[in-house]
């Protein structure tokens, strides 16, 4: 369980340049639950990515994973318990690296040069046969050689490989191509089920957003404006989202990139 209790971000603190990032924000986050997040440019999504991850340290309040209290934890010691996917495919994993090297690191054991064993070099194969990409094949290739779609699915399987006790994804299918975008989605759908794993997955598709996960939350001026699950969020449409976006914080919402964005054959109505 992740729980968020008032936390505080401001940059340039006192100066022209002021930008309080996070609002006190407060977040409760259920094991196995999975929330999307929607949210103008500026709203403050990727900050409370980052303090999760302990990117920068919050000024006040507190964030407790799984009963510890990690507000003060180095972001290397997050990392070990925390999976992260940017939108940028380059990110997450090394590119003079071959495909099993990586995965031998992300399985935290060895890394350049490393030589896996029979039985663990099996295992790599069925879980990249899983990809449907054919980089079970590739094992021994640079990762730079990779696409920007089988470098992200091969970074979504690293990053949940030893089972995370929470997973957050930054627009990580925004770079790709929409036919690619929706391979990786659906991925991502599959092994958060298969691992029942703790999610947190921001996207700037309006429709993803009701579709992808159990719970919606938006995003505004660094805070939670609006959070809908259950039979709420089930009859919700894109334009009801806006409706209760307007009624909560009290403008509209203006953001081209959200309002015309659109990914076919989304995966829909995704149940643990």
């Amino acid at each position: 369980m992740l729980e968020i209790r008032d936390i505080w971000k401001v940059f340039n603190p006192g100066t022209m340049d002021e930008k309080i990032a996070l609002n006190g924000l407060s977040l409760k986050v259920e094991d196995g639950e999975f929330i999307s997040i929607i949210g103008a440019n500026g709203a403050g999504k990727s900050t409370l990515f980052n303090a999760i991850c302990g990117t920068f340290l919050v000024d006040r309040g507190s964030i407790v994973l799984d009963g510890t209290d990690v507000t003060r934890v180095p972001e290397h010691i997050r990392a070990k318990v925390i999976g992260r996917l940017f939108q940028d495919p380059m990110k997450g994993s090394a590119p003079g690296m071959s495909i099993e090297e990586n995965l031998i690191l992300a399985a935290g054991r060895g890394g350049w040069l490393s030589i896996s064993s029979p039985d663990e070099r099996a295992g790599f194969r069925d879980r990249l046969a899983l990809l449907g990409m054919g980089l079970e094949d590739r094992m021994k290739a640079p990762v730079g050689l990779l696409s920007g779609g089988q470098r992200q699915a091969l970074t979504l399987m690293m990053a949940t490989m030893a089972h995370p006790k929470l997973l957050l994804l930054d627009e990580h299918t925004a770079a790709l191509d929409p036919g690619t975008a929706e391979k990786v989605l659906k991925l991502t759908t599959e092994i958060v089920a298969e691992e029942h794993l703790t999610c947190l997955m921001i996207t700037h598709n309006m429709q993803s957003a009701l579709d992808l996960g159990d719970r919606t939350i938006m995003m505004d001026g660094g805070n939670i404006v609006f959070d809908t699950r259950g039979e709420e969020r089930k009859m919700l449409t894109v334009e009801g989202l806006l409706d209760r976006f307007r009624a909560s914080s009290g403008k509209k919402l203006d953001n081209d990139r959200m309002l015309l964005s659109t990914v076919k054959d989304t995966p829909r109505n995704f149940k643990h």
